[in-house]
């Protein structure tokens, strides 16, 4: 993304007052313009019809429909979008699930404005914005397995579904994201976000690390 490119947001969350206090903290950024903002979960999905924009923030509670269901229907429909979750809530648990679901980042509301800018530019050039939040989530997330696995004796194997595991196989036979993308159909923005997310599964550092996985559980050769 170059420096002269305006990003496109919108906001959706059931309170005005917070709504208008987003847009005025974000208005003097003259890289940024809010091209909407929604009410509730239906009003978000019925404007994304309309107009797409490049970044979503975006609460978890809403009315109609909430932040949960809205983050999976939206990932289905529109991969490229970025989702930003700004939520009341900072449970580790909730902040775990919205990033497996697709957020490319996870801001509590009582998040400096500043922080708030530096997360979107942030998500629009590196994908993902990890802030201290998520990162305590993530290792949180990567201890309870490790302590499930501990108790059990063995290792709890991740799954994969279709997709994933022929991104898998493709990487195994020393594929680029650009072949890749080519190979299934999808971008490879997409590609790299399914390859990173499939690194956070299995608490993998690296595609290498992701591989050896793969292998150890017999699901490339």
């Amino acid at each position: 993304m170059s420096l002269s490119t305006i990003i496109k947001i919108a906001i959706a969350d059931d309170h005005k007052i917070f709504r208008d206090g987003i847009k005025m903290a974000l208005n003097p950024k003259e890289d940024l313009k809010m091209i909407w903002e929604a009410e509730d979960g239906k009003d978000l999905m019925h404007k994304m019809t309309i107009k797409k924009p490049d970044l979503l923030l975006m609460d978890i509670r809403m009315p109609e429909i909430d932040g949960i269901n809205a983050i999976e229907m939206l990932r289905k429909e529109y991969e490229d979008l970025k989702i930003i979750v700004l939520s009341m809530y900072d449970d580790q648990q909730m902040i775990s699930k919205m990033m497996e679901m697709g957020a490319n980042a996870y801001l509590t509301k009582t998040t400096d404005p500043d922080e708030i800018y530096e997360a979107i530019l942030t998500c629009m050039n590196e994908e993902f914005y990890f802030n201290q939040l998520v990162n305590k989530a993530v290792m949180g997330k990567l201890l309870q397995k490790k302590n499930i696995r501990r108790h059990y004796g063995n290792q709890v194997p991740v799954t994969f579904n279709e997709k994933e595991l022929k991104i898998l196989q493709l990487l195994g036979e020393d594929k680029t994201t650009d072949e890749i993308s080519k190979i299934i159909f999808l971008s490879p923005r997409t590609i790299e976000t399914i390859r990173q997310n499939m690194k956070n599964k299995v608490g993998a550092k690296t595609i290498g690390g992701l591989l050896m996985y793969g292998m150890r559980n017999k699901m490339i050769e």
